[in-house]
């Protein structure tokens, strides 16, 4: 058995090899330029802070950490196209030839979907729940944010936004191998309703606004996802006499 996924596991180390090499150049780049990028992280909450308030460390190393936190997550989102690139080239051999050639649609349309998912994060709903978030108190707190909690939180939340938004990605892949069609997705609606929610409950802030704002995209990508499987892999009429799908009976 080992023999077996031998190949698989050398083609995998080679793709991560190559994946991680690409992470390390850029985040050698961005390191360069962490305090703009650590700028453009802060401008939605010191948007919000009140006069008397300030981002604060309390720990000697949390401004060097921060630093490698900021400059590690751009890297990771420039180094996007050749992720999503390596992981094609991974699954590649188990695809068909006319398959193969959607790389580049794949590339260009996970890395855009990843990015739109991030950009309505940060122009739409960080706004929104910081500015609730920080004013929930009124006058009786004044905020003094930590450098470090707050990077770790701002990333989390875009990064969680932009792999919700690679839905309908996946949609089209699992159509495109036959593993779901269009009447799957829509007899799993009502379960696929809680799980979004859920996932919005875990990674976004303990709000109900900010929670609504990341369920409800979520709920019309799922929607756009079942008319793409409808439209890579519609599913069969179901013949009313024996409840099977046509197919199932021609081939009978």
């Amino acid at each position: 058995m080992f023999e077996e996924l031998k190949p698989h596991l050398v083609e995998l180390r080679k793709r991560l090899g190559i994946s991680v090499a690409a992470l390390l150049v850029m985040f050698f780049v961005c390191f360069t330029f962490w305090q703009p990028l650590l700028a453009w992280m802060l401008a939605p909450l010191k948007e919000v802070l009140q006069d008397d308030s300030k981002v604060i460390f309390t720990a000697l190393q949390e401004p060097f950490f921060v630093a490698l936190k900021v400059s590690f997550f751009a890297s990771f989102i420039i180094s996007l196209p050749i992720i999503f690139w390596q992981l094609w080239l991974f699954i590649a051999p188990g695809l068909y030839e006319n398959e193969k050639r959607l790389v580049i649609p794949f590339v260009a349309f996970a890395t855009t979907m990843f990015i739109m998912g991030s950009a309505f994060c940060y122009f739409v709903v960080i706004p929104l729940g910081f500015e609730f978030l920080v004013n929930f108190g009124g006058d009786l707190f004044t905020a003094l944010p930590k450098i470090g909690e707050y990077v770790g939180f701002f990333t989390k939340l875009l990064f969680g936004f932009g792999l919700a938004f690679e839905l309908p990605v996946v949609t089209f892949f699992l159509a495109k191998i036959g593993l779901v069609d269009d009447r799957a997705m829509k007899d799993f609606f009502r379960y696929a309703i809680v799980i979004i929610f859920l996932l919005a409950a875990l990674l976004t802030p303990p709000d109900i606004l900010t929670q609504f704002l990341m369920a409800g995209p979520l709920i019309i990508l799922y929607g756009v996802s079942i008319l793409i499987a409808k439209a890579v892999n519609p599913a069969q009429p179901i013949d009313e006499e024996t409840g099977t799908e046509n197919s199932e009976k021609e081939e009978a």
